[in-house]
């Protein structure tokens, strides 16, 4: 079970990573092109969309390896018992609001998909397929989330948080 976590959160950052880079090969490739007069169609447009699929892809990789900003401060001067009420209340609203976020994004582009719409830019692109890095994105999230309840349930915490609670012990 370890592998098939640690390979979906690293295809998660995979994705992210690659869509940076092709965001950047794209810019570097208008900035060639307008030295020499050329100009790429909507190449604005998709870094934009990119750029997006980079924060939506990395969402889950950053959750599971708590890059996310915590407040680490607060919850490792509460108590055990406190701090596990603490916890679960936040991971069940995290599951919540990333479970509406799935499946809302993942409904948008489904909707884009059925009614055929197009971006409004030079080349005229299907939304769905611009919509559907943010969708598997959102899904990834939500599941990263609900990984982190039942691993709190289960009473594992990770090694980024255990670290981070050590440093704040010895620094008292």
């Amino acid at each position: 079970m370890h592998t098939i976590k640690r390979y979906f959160y690293l295809s998660s950052a995979i994705l992210s990573g690659s869509c940076l880079v092709i965001m950047t090969l794209l810019i570097l490739a208008q900035i060639a092109a307008r030295f020499f007069g050329v100009i790429i169609p909507s190449s604005e447009d998709f870094a934009g969309w990119l750029l997006s699929a980079t924060i939506f892809f990395g969402l889950a990789y950053t959750f599971h390896t708590d890059s996310h900003i915590r407040v680490t401060i607060l919850l490792s001067r509460l108590r055990n018992r406190t701090k596990q009420i603490v916890e679960f209340f936040n991971l069940t609203a995290g599951i919540l609001i990333t479970g509406y976020l799935a499946y809302y994004t993942s409904y948008t582009a489904y909707e884009s998909y059925i009614y055929e719409d197009v971006s409004d830019t030079y080349l005229a692109v299907p939304l769905w397929i611009v919509q559907i890095p943010m969708a598997l994105g959102s899904v990834f999230l939500a599941i990263s989330v609900v990984d982190s309840f039942i691993q709190a349930l289960k009473g594992e915490a990770h090694e980024e948080v255990k670290s981070q609670e050590e440093l704040l012990s010895s620094m008292e």
